[in-house]
């Protein structure tokens, strides 16, 4: 039999919002797993992909195997997917499995359902190269900051009172229908929220640039007076101001939450929840598609009235946002993130130092597993040979394969594991 389990070796992008050189957790993961890669102290290494996406399939490190990639390895021995992931997704492994290390916003975006992904491939295919949904899902592995879902209607009104700007943008009709949306009627509230963010987003570029600079101004005035900004949600506008001059979206911080992970904390956006990653480094997973709307943050195709059409406007505390891990009932050591969407899961694997001898299970699932801390020789009857982990090795494991951990790290370990779970 060839081998079924083996180690990858995975693809960078070095997109200009990432974190530079061994600032960057990607080059630092990169940097350990594999000792000869040189990393540049001055570019920007922003992620890392895992998986078999054809703009950065995952190299196999192991000269038995005659093909080159993961993903023709996976066309050619399907049956790895295991029976119900292979049918479910024809014959393709369902996600793809990353590490972002973010210096500077992206883009304020959403992802369209599936149903929309089908409409937009077909008319605009050169912007929505695909026909897929993408619900995502972030870990965060340093502090993590992001912006998630729409406020509760408390604090966008709180800010249309203390931000003349903001209030002049979105027109004083506008303002005054959310102001007296009640809580009783949610399909009423979640209207003028939309012509809200809608009036907002289709500004005139030379009204909102005004507006942006009287704000950005006065916002420096105060915070130079020593005044408290926070009810004009000062610092992080300045801060987006300073990444992204002139652009619409420093207004969204006005209407979506700010959301803080600590390390392990998680945040699922599934379709048409808005969002923007704003600092820090996670572990993230996709479904396998490309299709994102975006609106502001970025010098890339914007595409306003789709993204305006498609919002999820329901108003929600960014407490809500966070996305809980249960502990596994087969084995303490494993927290599961399981999202409401079929195409993946993740595993949190922490092994504690007092474990010498650890077995990563089988599942009926192909599953990429990464090794965020600690050392170990992995054995597994369907690997070649004994393999030796460390920070930033990455293997990939066929279906119902397992694999024999033996520990030799005085600190234990840290895995995240990516799967399909049917």
């Amino acid at each position: 039999f060839p081998p079924a389990v083996f180690p990858l070796s995975c693809a960078v992008q070095n997109y200009s919002w990432g974190k530079v050189g061994l600032e960057s957790e990607v080059a630092k993961l990169v940097a350990s797993g594999d000792p000869l890669v040189q990393i540049q102290p001055d570019q920007p290494y922003a992620e890392l992909w895992m998986g078999t996406h054809p703009r950065g399939d995952a190299l196999i490190r192991d000269n038995r195997i005659p093909q080159k990639t993961l993903g023709q390895w996976v066309a050619d021995n399907p049956a790895c997917l295991g029976a119900k992931v292979k049918d479910a997704f024809q014959g393709h492994l369902p996600f793809l499995f990353k590490v972002l290390s973010v210096n500077t916003a992206l883009s304020v975006q959403a992802h369209p359902n599936k149903e929309l992904a089908a409409k937009l491939h077909a008319q605009f295919p050169e912007h929505y190269p695909d026909a897929n949904h993408k619900p995502e899902m972030a870990i965060a592995l340093t502090p993590f900051e992001g912006m998630c879902g729409f406020r509760p209607v408390e604090e966008i009104v709180s800010f249309l009172q203390n931000v003349p700007e903001l209030r002049a943008l979105i027109g004083e009709v506008a303002a005054e229908q959310l102001e007296r949306s009640g809580s009783d009627d949610p399909r009423g509230v979640s209207a003028a929220l939309r012509v809200c963010f809608t009036r907002l987003m289709k500004s005139e570029k030379k009204f909102f640039v005004d507006q942006l600079n009287m704000l950005v101004k006065r916002i420096s005035q105060e915070a130079a007076q020593g005044k408290d900004t926070s009810g004009s949600n000062g610092d992080l506008l300045l801060r987006l101001h300073s990444q992204y001059p002139g652009d619409i979206g420093c207004f969204t911080i006005y209407f979506l939450n700010l959301v803080r992970l600590e390390p392990g904390e998680a945040m699922f956006l599934g379709a048409n929840e808005p969002h923007a990653y704003l600092h820090g480094d996670c572990v993230e997973i996709m479904a396998c598609s490309d299709n994102t709307v975006r609106a502001g943050l970025t010098p890339k195709f914007i595409d306003v009235l789709t993204l305006c059409e498609m919002l999820n406007y329901t108003p929600a505390p960014s407490s809500s946002k966070i996305f809980p891990a249960a502990q596994s009932q087969l084995d303490p050591h494993v927290y599961l993130y399981d999202p409401p969407v079929p195409d993946f899961t993740i595993m949190r694997i922490e092994i504690p130092a007092s474990i010498k001898l650890y077995l990563i299970s089988a599942v009926d699932s192909a599953s990429i597993v990464l090794v965020i801390q600690g050392t170990a020789v992995g054995t597994s009857t369907a690997a070649a040979s004994e393999m030796s982990l460390q920070r930033g090795s990455v293997l990939f494991i066929s279906a119902n394969e397992s694999i024999s951990l033996h520990l030799s790290s005085p600190d234990g370990m840290l895995l995240f594991r990516a799967c399909c779970l049917l």
